[in-house]
């Protein structure tokens, strides 16, 4: 067995022959498989959870006009919600946010043929949205949901009060988030009848399976090498800002 060369973000590292290389990729190869299974029945779980009915009616902006939560479903009976961070008074939306969204692009084309829509929604108004989203080349739904308690009441939004106070109500516990708005992803469904039901929301962390780049850095040497940083994903810049 000799050893690799170490390089930035990755130790010294076996090298082995092509036979040896095989066998630890099966062995591996069983604990990935045993993971898929693994979820796959969480998946199954997340699915089989209570559901709450919204009862409240919400008002969004969007680029056909003013448009209720029931809309937004745009004749499909689901639909995903992503809770993107940019509050009224921001001139841009979140870098964060903007790194998720840019794997947003496309998506919608196939949900809608497993009977899904899709759509981003922020406080601020769509004329900010508007003009981001043209800025950064994407072409999913997004709305304002700025003239309604619609992010306050699913975990994305906070008063100054809260805010201030260190203990809003974020990721299903109080804790001191920072900032007036969060990132996030709800789910809902919506029965024949016309009424909607709020099956699933998840936040920080939870919202990792949506970013199709993380996957692939996950699979790289390096991983998302981001251990020595300032802080979690301080690389990440909008993709027209990066200097090269």
């Amino acid at each position: 067995m000799t050893q690799s060369r170490t390089r930035k973000g990755v130790g010294k590292h076996r090298v082995v022959s092509h036979k040896a290389w095989i066998e630890a990729r099966r062995k591996f190869l069983a604990k990935e498989k045993k993971f898929t299974r693994q979820r796959d029945e969480l998946s199954r779980q997340r699915r089989a959870l209570p559901w709450e009915k919204v009862e409240k009616q919400y008002l969004f902006d969007g680029p056909k006009g003013k448009e209720t939560l029931a809309e937004l479903f745009d004749g499909k009976s689901q639909l995903v919600v992503y809770h993107f961070m940019f509050a009224p008074d921001w001139d841009e939306g979140c870098p964060h946010c903007s790194f998720w969204a840019d794997n947003f692009n496309g998506l919608g084309v196939h949900l809608n043929h497993r009977d899904v829509s899709f759509v981003a929604v922020s406080r601020a108004p769509l004329a900010k949205l508007e003009a981001f989203k043209k800025r950064m080349g994407w072409s999913f739904n997004w709305v304002s949901s700025g003239q309604s308690d619609f992010n306050y009441d699913y975990q994305a939004s906070f008063t100054p009060r809260e805010v201030g106070g260190g203990a809003a109500f974020y990721n299903y516990t109080k804790f001191d988030v920072g900032v007036t708005d969060r990132e996030g992803v709800s789910v809902f469904y919506k029965d024949e009848s016309g009424a909607v039901f709020h099956t699933y929301s998840s936040y920080a962390r939870g919202i990792d399976m949506l970013n199709t780049a993380y996957h692939y850095l996950d699979l790289v040497p390096k991983g998302r090498d981001e251990d020595a940083l300032e802080f979690t994903q301080s690389w990440v810049r909008y993709h027209d800002k990066y200097e090269d």
